[in-house]
């Protein structure tokens, strides 16, 4: 097989697609434009990591540009890893202390300045010749691979915080589409992390076809990838809404409430769900049920989740499924269809109504009628 024309090939290809989306990412009109400056930066710089496959057959660039442009890779964990952080957070702003994140690319142009910058061009041509042998590549390798892992579990620990924060402050499933969001891209970009691993490995430790069909795997992939993005963009266009930036889970909230009063909050929530049915809002968020109820916040987080052992998200749902309980053992109401009936106790999609049903019953709603 002709390895060497299929890999340009898609390589090619890649780069364009990463351009054209990244020209989108920072074309479209939206509010979250960081969110999508950081995405653009991202593709951008792995289109440059991925030119590698052909731009030498139309361009020799300078030995010294070639390193930067090897070494640009160092910006991808911090660009994604920011990234994240402004889908997350509404009000994400680049500070001063995010100059942090250039540490890694510094790190490495210091660590090749005495035997590479700084060297003779015959130097600089031997060492790009036993590139995988010298001391600075393996050390800047191990550094690498350390730093990935660092950012892979910030990365993770963010998502399931998030994941947290909104199971504790809404019940609306639409809220989750973020946070769904970014767990598929996570998932996707480790795979690919994981494919670069092994290409790395075969890099180094095999030559010939095996090395040659892991380069069109991983290309392929990156195919895959930017074509699930455009699918993503064309299917989700409103994807980017994040939290505000103050939330706090309710374990990172100290209470000092006597046992007295934290009972007496919790009759009055439960009062006022009972006799309102504040439930019944499909947008029902905590900030809204503490307004309602004359209380703070914070305090209810801590009530719900802490006192009564429960998510926001499943406390509302219950009262939901109890509703949707009366009504569908309700004879009179029996030619309610399940769609009415969802939507008559504040879901807002059949998909989330039959789960939370099945959790709070071990039935669906078809089956717990019949019964």
């Amino acid at each position: 097989m002709n390895y060497e024309s299929i890999i340009p090939f898609l390589a090619v290809l890649i780069v364009i697609l990463f351009f054209l989306f990244s020209a989108f990412l920072l074309s479209v009109k939206t509010e979250k434009k960081i969110s999508n400056q950081l995405l653009a930066a991202f593709l951008v710089v792995t289109a440059i990591d991925i030119s590698a496959f052909f731009y030498h057959q139309f361009i020799e660039l300078p030995l010294a540009i070639e390193m930067l442009r090897i070494k640009i890779s160092a910006f991808k964990n911090p660009l994604l890893f920011l990234y994240i952080l402004s889908v997350i957070y509404s009000n994400f702003k680049l500070k001063k202390k995010h100059i942090v994140h250039l540490l890694p690319w510094l790190i490495s142009i210091l660590v090749l300045v005495p035997n590479f910058f700084l060297a003779s061009n015959e130097a600089k041509i031997e060492f790009f010749k036993n590139y995988d042998a010298n001391f600075e590549n393996t050390f800047l390798d191990y550094l690498g691979a350390i730093l990935s892992f660092a950012y892979l579990a910030a990365e993770i620990y963010y998502i399931v915080r998030y994941r947290k924060l909104l199971l504790e402050n809404f019940t609306d499933k639409n809220a989750f589409k973020n946070y769904n969001w970014l767990k598929q891209l996570t998932i996707l970009l480790f795979i690919g992390q994981v494919l670069t691993v092994i290409k790395g490995f075969f890099r180094t430790n095999s030559n010939g076809d095996s090395l040659e069909i892991i380069r069109i795997i991983v290309l392929l992939f990156g195919v895959f990838f930017i074509c699930w993005l455009f699918l993503k963009a064309v299917n989700s266009p409103k994807l980017f809404k994040g939290i505000e930036v103050d939330l706090k889970t309710s374990q990172e909230i100290k209470s000092f409430k006597e046992d007295s009063e934290i009972s007496q909050q919790a009759i009055v929530l439960k009062d006022f769900m009972s006799a309102e049915k504040p439930y019944l809002n499909p947008s029902l968020s905590i900030r809204n049920l503490a307004d309602d109820i004359k209380m703070n916040t914070r305090d209810l987080s801590v009530l719900i989740n802490q006192n009564l052992n429960q998510h926001f998200f499943d406390f509302v749902n219950e009262y939901r499924i109890e509703e949707a309980k009366s009504i569908l053992k309700n004879p009179s109401k029996k030619e309610f269809t399940v769609l009415e009936i969802l939507y008559e106790v504040g879901f807002n999609s059949k998909s989330s109504f039959n789960t939370a049903f099945k959790k709070h019953t071990g039935l669906t709603p078809t089956q717990y009628r019949k019964k």
